[in-house]
Formats: structure tokens, C-alpha cells, sequence
């Protein structure tokens, strides 16, 4: 058996490919819409892709399931109750899929969403117990998928925790203690709020490490994994529902283009959204008037999702050659109307002068002065709950996490001057951009975000 899992640490994404080395078939399950690395494995070890695998329909990530069918002729498999527009297979509740020794079986764990499918993987047909079981979102590494995103229309989120709650604790938990597990995220995804940074697991560890998988009754089961949920970023339902259509394929050849100063204006001034992919204080030190920044080295694509509106024309203002890596993350979550970027960042700026502003980043000490002052500023607080909830907070602040920003807007006073932090600047960056897109005028954040402040505060001693 060939079995390799590619982890994409920008969306905390693993995605699998699994082989019968004899017979050369191969299937790979969850894969991303770039798919040139599941293509070149293959080609390198002599294999065929027969089939593509979706656990469910993904809301954090536009698979490559299209993508690898057109390369490869493969078939694409979804849990029985998965509707499309383009022709799928079918896997119902203990179907198997031969590779030859090797044989895939299909288990129904919905609670995630309705179509979730968990993939049991026996390195010999005849083995008694799974090498390994692909849980795709149902269970997480010291976490089980939330029940409540935007992915299960029409479902409610009591109605899919019941059916996690059996998915979980009766299905994966009935499975041996050795059987490996495999899932489709890690630590920083927004499909759940407790994910661990291991990228594989057992049964048997989550069994007794997991607070998802003691037992308990179905009704506190729901209970606990529904708390506490951080905001689903804006884009899941707009990819959710990206991956039931048939849409455009991906094309890495199909390079963006470096705009003039001349076309970049035009397309600026004609609606198109500017993403300024920097770091944070090269952003502060100038950029262009409404640009959104959304620093690459991050959580990029999600955070782009977050605050980005879907489906607009984006212009690109990116870390010198890295323009095709950034036009490359934007498509992973179907952010595809890149009308281009500009070649030389720097010099772009230099020849746009008027239209180029500072951002205002304020130190702990200058907040802290501010706040004592005649007129303070308004504090907005844009971690999110978990984070206020471990670390503390600023007494009178807003809080408005990012995920719930751009939904939220108007709770903002646009009356007062306004200081933004997160845990260290890096989202307060982002935040602070968003709000000066719209029209926010006297808008500052804190350099070092509320480390700062915490350590600043911290009596002498203490």
C-alpha cells in the first residue's frame, strides 16, 4: 500500500492518497483545487487515479475534485445523500472500493453535514482491523466537526448534532483502539474550536483524550460541541455551495498579469478591490487609499475569505514575486476574478503618491494614555470569544470578532476614534483596513496587540 497525506498549513487542510502499488490504482480524497502535487506522485510511482473522494462538501476550501477528473478521467465519489450538478458516485454505508490488496470502505457519518462519509482503509482486503479510518470533518484531533456551519442549508444545527452525536460516539468510537485516524483538518480551522496540531492520531487516544468522545448523552453532547464556536468566516457559504456546481477549472499556466500603473488605476477606480498582501508595517507605512490588507504570510486565504466579499474583481499588491502564490491561495477558496497585480510594488506606490496613505499603529502606551484622556477612543476587541475568555481584555472594549466584522459593520461608531487589537496585531491589521475601506476615517490599531497591553499593565512582580 502507498498511503501519503498532504497538509496545507495556510487552511489547515490534509488531503490523502491512497494506492495498491501491484495493480498501480490509486484514489485520492479531499483534494485541493491545485492539484499538480496528487498528479506528479502519481506519474512518479506509476499509478492510475481512478477515483476522487469528497468527504462532504467542503466550506473552508474549493476541492480539486473537477480538476483531478479532467486530468485523470477519475470517477468522484460523495456520501449517498450529496446532490451536484456534475456526475458522481454514490457511496452508501458499507460500500467497498477494491484498489486490489488494498480496499476502501465506506462509512455514513453524517453530523457535520448531512452527506459526511468517513473513509476505513485495509491495507489487505481480509484484515480484521483498518489500517487507518479517513474521518474527513466528523472527528478532529481533540475535536469533533461543528454542527452549525452554513455548509447543511436547511438542516438544523440540533438536527446534525444528533447525527454526529451517532456518527461519533457509536460509529468511530465503536471501531479498535489501534485503527489510525486521519482527518481532513488541523489546529486553526474554523470547522471546529479544540483542533490539535498532530496530524494523525488512534481510536484509542481519542477515546481517552478527546472531549468529544467520552461518553455522555446525546443531549450534552450537543451542548458542548455547539459552545463556544468562533464565527464561520463569510466565505464558507459561498464555497459550500461552490463545490456542489460544475465551475471552472483551475489553471496554474494561466498566470496573472502584471498591470500598468495606468490599467491598476482604471480597475481601482472602476470597483475592483485591492488586496495589499504585505506585512503589516510595510502596509502602515503606505499604501494605497481603501486597500484591504491581508498579510501572506498567515492565514492568508482565509482571512481573505473573511473579509473580502466573494465574488468581486480583486487587484493583487504582493510581496515581490510571490504575485502567482497569492493569485494561487485566493483560488483555493474560489476567489478567481484577479484582474492582475502590480509588478513592482514599490515603485507602483512611489508613481501613485496621492493616492497613498499612511496607517495609524499606536503603542500600548500611547492607547493607555489615549484612554485616559478628555475624549478616548473606542476600543474594538477583534479576537475571538475563547481568546477574551483565556487571556483577558480591555475594560470597556468592543468586541467584534473578524469573522464577524464585515457582517457587523454598523455596531461600529463612526462618531469616535477607534483602536483596534487582537492578540498581537496581526488581525488588528487586517480589521483596521477593512474598516477604512468602508469609510471609516479615524481608525488606529495596537502594535503588539493585547500582549502588549497585558504587559504593559502587569503590575511589577506579578
Amino acid at each position: 500500500m502507498f498511503f501519503a497525506q498532504y497538509y496545507l498549513d495556510c487552511l489547515s487542510q490534509a488531503s490523502y492518497m491512497i494506492a495498491e502499488e501491484t495493480t498501480g490504482k490509486a484514489v485520492v480524497v479531499d483534494p485541493r483545487r491545485d492539484v499538480s502535487e496528487y498528479l506528479a506522485d502519481a506519474e512518479a510511482r506509476g499509478l492510475t487515479v481512478v477515483g476522487v473522494i469528497n468527504t462532504h462538501f467542503h466550506a473552508d476550501f474549493v476541492a480539486g475534485h473537477l480538476e483531478m477528473a479532467a486530468h485523470t478521467g477519475a470517477w468522484i465519489g460523495y456520501g449517498r445523500r450529496a446532490e451536484t450538478e456534475y456526475p458522481i458516485r454514490k457511496l452508501a454505508e458499507g460500500e467497498t472500493i477494491s484498489l486490489g490488496d488494498v480496499t476502501l470502505k465506506i462509512m455514513e457519518t453524517p453530523g457535520h453535514t448531512p452527506e459526511s462519509i468517513s473513509v476505513l482503509v485495509h491495507e489487505r482486503g481480509g484484515d480484521a482491523v483498518p489500517y487507518g479510518v479517513l474521518t474527513g470533518d466528523a472527528l478532529f484531533i481533540g475535536d469533533v466537526g461543528r454542527p452549525d456551519l452554513l455548509a447543511s442549508a436547511g438542516v438544523t444545527a440540533e438536527e446534525l448534532g444528533a447525527m454526529l452525536y451517532d456518527s461519533v460516539q457509536n460509529k468511530l468510537m465503536g471501531l479498535p483502539d489501534e485503527v489510525r485516524v486521519f482527518p481532513a483538518h488541523g489546529a486553526g480551522s474554523a470547522c471546529g474550536k479544540n483542533l490539535s496540531t498532530e496530524k494523525q492520531s488512534t481510536i484509542g487516544e481519542q477515546r481517552a483524550t478527546n472531549y468529544a468522545c467520552a461518553p455522555m448523552s446525546q443531549e450534552d453532547f450537543v451542548a458542548i460541541v455547539t459552545a463556544g464556536q468562533s464565527a464561520a468566516p463569510g466565505y464558507f457559504a459561498f464555497d459550500a455551495e461552490l463545490n456542489r456546481k460544475e465551475r471552472e477549472l483551475f489553471d496554474p499556466a494561466a498566470a496573472p498579469r502584471p498591470l500598468s500603473v495606468e490599467d491598476f488605476t482604471d480597475l481601482r477606480a472602476s470597483g475592483a478591490v485591492v488586496v495589499d498582501a504585505r506585512d503589516p508595517q510595510e502596509f502602515a507605512a503606505g499604501h494605497l487609499r481603501g486597500a484591504v490588507n491581508v498579510p501572506a504570510d498567515g492565514r492568508f486565504a482565509e482571512q481573505a475569505g473573511t473579509v473580502l466579499p466573494a465574488g468581486a474583481e480583486l487587484l493583487v499588491v504582493a510581496p515581490q514575486n510571490r504575485e502567482e502564490e497569492i493569485v494561487t491561495r485566493l483560488a483555493r477558496i474560489g476567489f478567481d476574478r484577479v484582474a492582475g497585480y502590480l509588478r513592482s510594488p514599490d515603485d507602483a506606490l512611489t508613481a501613485l503618491a496621492g493616492e497613498v496613505s499612511p496607517a495609524s499603529r499606536l503603542t500600548a502606551a500611547q492607547v493607555r494614555t489615549a484612554l485616559a484622556g478628555d475624549n478616548p477612543p473606542v476600543v474594538l476587541d477583534v479576537r475571538n470569544c475563547g481568546e477574551r475568555g483565556d487571556s483577558g481584555f480591555i475594560d470597556g472594549a468592543l468586541h467584534i470578532a473578524l469573522g464577524e466584522l464585515p457582517r457587523r459593520l454598523d455596531e461600529v461608531p463612526r462618531d469616535r476614534s477607534l483602536v483596534l487589537h487582537c492578540a498581537g496585531g496581526h488581525r488588528s491589521s487586517i480589521a483596521a483596513s477593512l474598516l477604512r475601506h468602508h469609510g471609516f476615517t479615524d481608525v488606529s490599531d495596537i502594535l503588539g496587540g493585547y500582549a502588549a497591553w497585558a504587559l504593559l499593565n502587569t503590575p511589577a512582580g506579578a
